[in-house]
């Protein structure tokens, strides 16, 4: 293929992303109102508590069996690593840049967590079948390559709705403490007469910091209550035997809360129902009795991508009214997503193909270094739209990386096709 021929290939669905963000932006301004505040709400909760589970089931079930699992077991560590590294890097990010703190995860999110599932249904496929595609028959290779961005998009959601999740909704509990503790500093200022203004700053910021631990430990029971309670009765030894089991079941709580989200049940049900034969043969196929169930799961998962996309450009009309997030910021995300781990991708399936971890087929190996190039997944969106933090910073940040996206897939798999032949 030419160079130009897969620019085109690389760039359809990009385009289609950004053409269906504007209309969402259209959808969301004062002429339209179509997309307020509340809407985008509410739509949000239906995608992560409808669509994206749905979505998740009928892919993994109808797409991915035991066999593949097991043979293809290196693209759930594969794709760990892209949340390693991005993590990683995005975390130094953080440090060097110094955003507010409730922007901290965003970004550290926006660099860890990549798009993949529905870029790599629309890429592999096409890919395949273009004329002089490197990948052999265009019939087996759309086939096979659907079953790969499938089993991507399964994990990858996985990944986001467990690591993602986390790191938006430890970003959302600093802003609602810091905000809190403004609303509190502004609410009760220090009204002693003979106080210094040494002593007002030093009240509010005591304020401050304990309206903050409130608000972040206000959803959970307090452990240390528990405790002083233990530490009463107990010695020293056994004082530290219980902060361990506390922890302990801290985090198996907490654990326990992110396998809870839909969108994560979805994937454990589909990966089930695909990996057990009789299971599948209830729904899948056309002489499956059940089959009507699966066709109406897809249904409802069809529309994750289209409500996903709109909500992502009604948020982005708010990002374009205010200077939401440092231009440096922007430049930092873009380059960890496009140029760092791209180049560390190369690195991983090279090692991983050297060691024999890796079946020979040249398609999986390009879709595991596509998986370090694609842009931030946009699942985070939906995740700050349901924690109503960092809408705009992350619509910003959105726009530039998916702006940027077409040029790096189409660079970027042009050099991972030409290492593979």
């Amino acid at each position: 293929m030419s160079f130009w021929t897969l620019f085109e290939v690389a760039s359809m669905p990009i385009l289609q992303v950004l053409i269906i963000s504007v209309l969402g932006a259209f959808m969301a301004t004062d002429h339209c109102k179509l997309l307020s505040a509340d809407t985008r709400r509410s739509l949000n909760k239906l995608v992560f508590v409808v669509f994206t589970p749905s979505l998740m089931f009928a892919s993994l079930a109808k797409t991915v069996t035991l066999q593949d699992i097991i043979s293809w077991w290196f693209m759930p560590v594969n794709i760990g690593i892209t949340f390693l590294v991005g993590g990683i890097v995005g975390w130094i990010v953080v440090k060097i840049l110094r955003p507010k703190p409730h922007l901290e995860g965003l970004i550290i999110a926006t660099c860890s967590s990549g798009n993949l599932g529905n870029l790599l249904l629309i890429v592999v496929p096409a890919v395949c079948n273009e004329d002089g595609s490197p990948f052999g028959n265009r019939n087996v290779c759309s086939s096979v390559g659907l079953s790969y961005a499938s089993f991507s998009m399964a994990l990858g959601g996985f990944y986001v709705w467990t690591i993602t999740y986390q790191m938006v909704k430890t970003s959302a509990v600093k802003f609602k403490a810091l905000e809190a503790a403004e609303d509190l500093a502004s609410k009760e200022p220090n009204k002693n007469l003979d106080a210094t203004a040494e002593s007002h700053l030093l009240k509010g910021k005591g304020h401050q910091e304990q309206v903050a631990i409130t608000a972040a430990t206000k959803s959970v029971a307090d452990p240390e209550k528990q405790l002083q309670n233990v530490s009463q009765e107990t010695g020293p030894n056994e004082k530290g035997q219980a902060s361990f089991w506390i922890k302990v079941v801290r985090f198996l709580h907490q654990i326990l809360e992110e396998l809870m989200a839909p969108p994560t049940l979805g994937a454990i049900l589909g990966f089930i129902f695909g990996a057990t034969t009789w299971l599948r043969n209830l729904i899948i196929g056309e002489g499956a009795p059940l089959r009507v169930i699966q066709d109406s799961i897809k249904l409802l998962g069809d529309g994750t991508i289209p409500c996903i996309t709109l909500i992502l450009g009604a948020n982005l009309i708010q990002g374009l009214r205010s200077s939401a997030i440092k231009p440096l910021i922007i430049v930092g995300v873009v380059c960890v997503r496009y140029v760092i781990l791209p180049a560390v991708g190369i690195w991983i399936v090279k090692a991983a193909g050297n060691l024999g971890f890796l079946p020979p087929d040249p398609l999986f190996h390009y879709v595991l270094m596509i998986q370090f190039t694609v842009p931030p997944a946009m699942n985070i969106g939906t995740m700050t739209q349901l924690f109503d933090v960092g809408q705009e910073e992350c619509s910003v940040l959105f726009l530039w990386t998916y702006l940027a996206a077409g040029l790096a897939l189409t660079t970027w798999s042009t050099v991972f096709m030409w290492i593979l032949t």
